[in-house]
């Protein structure tokens, strides 16, 4: 709610117009009243114009008031909901105080306490708003703290994320396994006006076809043996929130056709069954593959490929962002500290500069996976070369790379990490033109550790 807003707004939803004219003339005065007589026209209502209070009867033809209010508040989290109902259930109102409702009256309604329940109810979601801004302010981050990042490629995907987070476009996230494409796809619904609602991943390469279609449509009793009761699939456990569909490019072509006609229309039917089930859901899907170019080979659908990629999310293996290393290896080191009850207080450049030529074919989560080992094993406060496990430290990439000068990177084929590190410090030298500063920037390391390191190995302008 803005403070410049000369009334506040009231959402009245009612099918009988009798009890909404009767409420318009109450609160008109006060309030700017709009009127819907059922879920549907009242969803239209709220997407155009700014209502502050919805108040709705519970039950009405089509879309009942505990959908309504689930829905609407998926849209518009800072909405205030105030059902009303003539047929007085505990289990009801009980329902509807979780789902979010701010209250539950019973008609006849008595005007005086609704207006006193209206502007209570509206000063303290604008003491909360204000509370809202205030903590935004402090992290201007928040939702992506758990994407350790900051190269280039990374600050670019940050972006789109922002960008496109507060939308209702279906987003697909790219990019190898391990890179953290779950993560990406949970910041996206954390910083969405869907956040009050539920994240529902499903990771569709690991289910069969037959399994998968259970699994994210639902099926009947009796749909097919062993179907001992009615199941709710993960599209209607995800109304109102965020679908997360992991490698879907793994997804049987029969179920690509079902999942297209929910992505259009927002409509299924569970397995084995004939009702319609409607939902109000925003896709988000993952793939570690060619989206593209497995549709020019006829293995995954044109029409659903577009209607994912509206906004594409490409996030880059480790080997292309290794500016990106220490931060993590910090960030790491800091998390198994704590899970381990260890003192790990530094990580030695040497360290880095091998983790910089490993290609990490398993991405961040590998190199997530290296350093709990290495802290758990960890001989002393500072993890060295020694508690690299061997796999890394014997990798062809990183003991038989041949040297360059001019570049930083490198080093002579099968020869002791300390020649490797004396090449390293005269390249970056060379490079910067004797600028001691700059050297040891590029390295990774302290002035005080260059001139150390000159020192040791007697170099010398």
């Amino acid at each position: 709610m803005t403070a410049h807003k000369d009334k506040y707004s009231v959402l009245i939803v009612d099918d009988d117009k009798s009890t909404r004219d009767g409420l318009e003339k109450a609160l008109q005065d006060t309030y700017e009243v709009f009127l819907a007589e059922n879920a549907e026209n009242a969803l239209a209502i709220l997407d155009k114009a700014d209502i502050d209070v919805l108040l709705t009867d519970v039950r009405m033809p089509g879309i009942d008031g505990l959908t309504l209010l689930r829905r609407a508040l998926a849209r518009h989290p800072g909405l205030i909901c105030i059902l009303m109902t003539a047929y007085g259930n505990v289990d009801t109102a009980v329902e509807a105080m979780k789902l979010g409702a701010c209250d539950f009256l019973m008609k006849p309604i008595n005007l005086a306490h609704l207006d006193i329940l209206i502007q209570r109810a509206l000063r303290m979601r604008d003491i909360e708003t204000e509370n809202i801004a205030l903590k935004s302010q402090l992290d201007d981050k928040y939702g992506l703290e758990n994407i350790i990042g900051n190269s280039p490629k990374m600050r670019e995907q940050f972006e789109i994320i922002r960008q496109a987070a507060p939308t209702q476009a279906n987003v697909l996230i790219m990019g190898e396994s391990g890179t953290g494409k779950e993560l990406v796809a949970i910041a996206i619904h954390r910083l969405s006006t869907r956040s009050h609602g539920r994240f529902v991943p499903v990771h569709c390469a690991a289910l069969a076809p037959s399994l998968l279609e259970s699994e994210l449509f639902g099926h009947e009793k009796g749909a097919f043996t062993g179907a001992v009761s009615l199941k709710r699939g993960r599209f209607e456990l995800a109304d109102g929130g965020t679908l997360f569909l992991d490698e879907i490019a793994e997804i049987d072509p029969a179920i690509q056709v079902k999942l297209l006609r929910v992505i259009e229309e927002r409509k299924f039917e569970r397995v084995g069954g004939t009702e319609t089930i409607e939902v109000d859901i925003r896709l988000i899907a993952a793939t570690n593959k060619n989206l593209r170019q497995l549709v020019e080979q006829g293995k995954f659908r044109d029409d659903l490929f577009y209607r994912l990629d509206v906004v594409t999310i490409n996030l880059p293996p480790l080997r292309e962002r290794i500016d990106d290393i220490p931060l993590l290896c910090a960030h790491f080191i800091k998390e198994f500290n704590q899970k381990n009850n260890k003192h790990v207080e530094d990580i030695a450049p040497e360290v880095i500069e091998i983790f910089s030529r490993y290609p990490w074919p398993g991405n961040v989560r590998e190199l997530k996976n290296t350093i709990e080992k290495m802290v758990v094993l960890a001989r002393s406060n500072k993890l060295t070369v020694k508690d690299i496990p061997p796999n890394i430290r014997n990798h062809p990439g990183v003991i038989q790379t041949s040297f360059t000068p001019g570049t930083a990177l490198a080093s002579q084929t099968e020869t002791k990490l300390a020649e490797v590190e004396k090449q390293l410090i005269l390249s970056a030298l060379e490079k910067h033109g004797g600028n001691k500063g700059k050297a040891a920037e590029e390295l990774g390391i302290s002035r005080r550790t260059i001139y150390r390191k000159l020192k040791q190995y007697n170099i010398s302008r």
